[in-house]
């Protein structure tokens, strides 16, 4: 398994619609850039993410999971851009905040504080452990 985060400014695409989606889920679409589309392109089916409201909120709120693997963004025709399906787990107890990831020396090295602009990012295995133990998972 391997774990991810995925950017989402709240006012375009909210957790809250995230979770309205079931267990369907939702394609994460739209992306136009390559490492994160690359990122998607690795993804396997089950594999766990952060859901992070950026721009307003800045804080991890929720889980997801991979439920459909890359797959042509119908948002557009160009063949170059790939998405895959993701459908919320479960809400993050207690949101950790950008801030409180940046204060935190165990993840200095994290994709989120080191490439703040890219929306689809890997996560370490102990990276994942912390934030879960910051929000009140673990």
């Amino acid at each position: 398994m391997a774990w991810w985060l995925f950017k989402s400014e709240p006012k375009t695409w909210s957790w809250q619609q995230q979770k309205g989606r079931g267990a369907a889920g939702e394609p994460w679409d739209g992306v136009r850039n390559y490492q994160a589309r690359n990122n998607m392109r690795a993804m396997q089916l089950g594999d766990k993410g952060f859901f992070y409201h950026s721009n307003e909120g800045l804080e991890i709120v929720g889980i997801v999971e991979i439920c459909r693997l890359a797959h042509q963004d119908a948002t557009t025709a160009d063949e170059r851009w790939q998405c895959v399906d993701i459908r919320a787990v479960r809400d993050m107890p207690r949101p950790v905040s950008l801030r409180a990831v940046k204060e935190n020396p165990a993840l200095a090295e994290m994709a989120l504080v080191k490439f703040m602009r890219l929306s689809v990012q890997p996560v370490r295995e102990q990276e994942w452990q912390e934030i879960c133990h910051m929000g009140g998972l673990l």
